[in-house]
């Protein structure tokens, strides 16, 4: 059976939360300073965003680890300290997944180089970049695994791979971008991702970030009709595109189109929704309160 499946019960669509880099700069985050490091020199600040979509509904809630990998956290001197990073990711997200009773999902997004032929990382070595960040957000206390944001399906494969080598117990969910003319940066086709990640072991297949809603459908409908029998679907789209507004950027997607468009995903089967950059918890409960008008607030989504 799919452990995915079996891990979230009979209730659809499962409600995931949206971005935390937005909350985190509302919070103060400066530019250019990566946000998993606010795991451990601004945790309080961490843990409010955690909560704020705890009580938004959000059932998932996903590690603040998205660029939690060695070469990622290079860029900012923080490559020796991959497993504190990591590990106060996940307790971080624990904390509020407990007083909630809810689950966590540790985030991985990509290792911000290039395979072989395109780049020199082997798939051995990205194996073992993303094996060093999951190990650590197993020893905070995920319940399952979500891989972000890919473009390159032999990336993908390798996040599988170390999931395999370092949590063969635990479900493991995979996310692509396709935001160049409805393929991914490498060229990946959505139900093109579904056939192959199924294959390769994956519990769920999905997108996330993009160019928005609209477009987030067409995608979903495109990897719906390629789903196989007992994958489970993931959508998560930006709230929209950023818009210049004054001295900062505002995505343009209101909690009420993004309402409407978990309504579109959930009649397309798609079986986990959520937000993606942009989304802020406003944006996650009114995605709530469409899907699941007549029981706010109930664990059960």
């Amino acid at each position: 059976m799919n452990r995915l499946r079996a891990l979230l019960g009979a209730g659809r669509p499962v409600l995931l939360d949206g971005g935390m880099g937005t909350l985190l700069q509302d919070g103060g985050l400066e530019a250019g300073v990566p946000g998993e490091l606010w795991n451990l020199e601004n945790p309080d600040e961490v843990r409010a965003a955690h909560a704020a979509y705890a009580d938004a509904g959000a059932r998932l809630l996903t590690t603040n680890s998205f660029g939690g990998t060695r070469p990622r956290l290079d860029l900012h001197g923080l490559g020796e300290r991959v497993g504190e990073v990591n590990r106060a990711a996940a307790e971080l997200a624990r904390s509020v997944a407990d007083e909630h009773g809810l689950l966590v999902a540790g985030g991985l997004g990509p290792t911000g180089e290039l395979l072989a032929p395109l780049g020199t990382l082997t798939p051995e070595e990205a194996q073992a970049l993303f094996a060093e960040q999951l190990a650590a957000l197993v020893e905070g206390g995920i319940d399952l695994v979500l891989v972000e944001t890919l473009s390159d399906l032999a990336e993908a494969d390798a996040a599988l791979a170390a999931a395999r080598e370092v949590a063969p117990g635990l479900p493991v969910a995979v996310t692509m971008s396709f935001d160049t003319n409805l393929r991914t940066m490498m060229g990946v086709r959505p139900g093109d991702a579904v056939t192959h990640l199924a294959a390769a072991g994956a519990d769920a297949v999905g997108a996330n970030c993009g160019r928005g809603p609209a477009e987030m459908e067409v995608i979903a409908a495109e990897m719906a009709q390629a789903r196989t029998d007992d994958v489970l679907l993931v959508a998560q789209s930006n709230a929209g595109l950023p818009q210049v507004v004054g001295d900062h950027f505002e995505y343009d997607a209101t909690a009420g189109d993004m309402a409407v468009h978990a309504t579109r995903l959930a009649e397309l089967g798609i079986d986990l929704v959520g937000g993606c950059c942009g989304s802020t918890p406003a944006h996650v409960a009114a995605m709530g309160a469409t899907l699941f008008p007549a029981s706010p607030g109930t664990p059960d989504r």
